[in-house]
């Protein structure tokens, strides 16, 4: 009876490493890279730079959070002509302003949720942030369309 008992044990460890193991191999922990990412600078008759400055500033922080794996390679806003043709996601965030940003950026071996393909390079990824005059940006929406 002990040797049965103690065999499962061993079967069911050896089962839950196989599994942690694999879990592991698929699913990365390390924050998203943004220290190497090159920032573009484009003139804004809309926004100032401590505008845009502060939705990058949101932007960064939202890859680090949630692009694990991934490494930012660059960023830009996307320049106040084509700015307003998103002037939609303002109202319908009920906002007065929306600013938004294109980006390339890695994903490494073990990133990729699903969503995103590892090994791959993702360009002109695209970042949307709303926000009222005087108010902090949002992050509200990205990827491509």
């Amino acid at each position: 009876m002990k040797k049965i008992l103690s065999a499962s044990i061993v079967v069911i460890v050896i089962w839950l490493g196989a599994i942690i193991v694999g879990y592991l191999k698929y699913h990365s922990f390390e924050d998203g890279d943004v220290s190497n990412a090159k920032i573009i600078r484009v003139e804004s008759e809309i926004y100032s730079n401590e505008e845009i400055n502060s939705a990058i500033a949101v932007i960064l922080e939202e890859f680090k959070e949630n692009y694990n794996g991934c490494s930012l390679l660059e960023i830009k806003y996307i320049g106040d002509e084509k700015n307003n043709d998103y002037i939609d996601w303002a109202t319908r965030h009920n906002k007065s302003g929306v600013i938004v940003f294109i980006s390339n950026f890695k994903v490494g071996p073990n990133a990729g949720d699903g969503v995103l393909n590892p090994n791959s390079e993702y360009d002109g990824y695209s970042w949307i942030l709303v926000r009222n005059e005087n108010e902090n940006w949002i992050y509200v929406d990205g990827g491509y369309g």
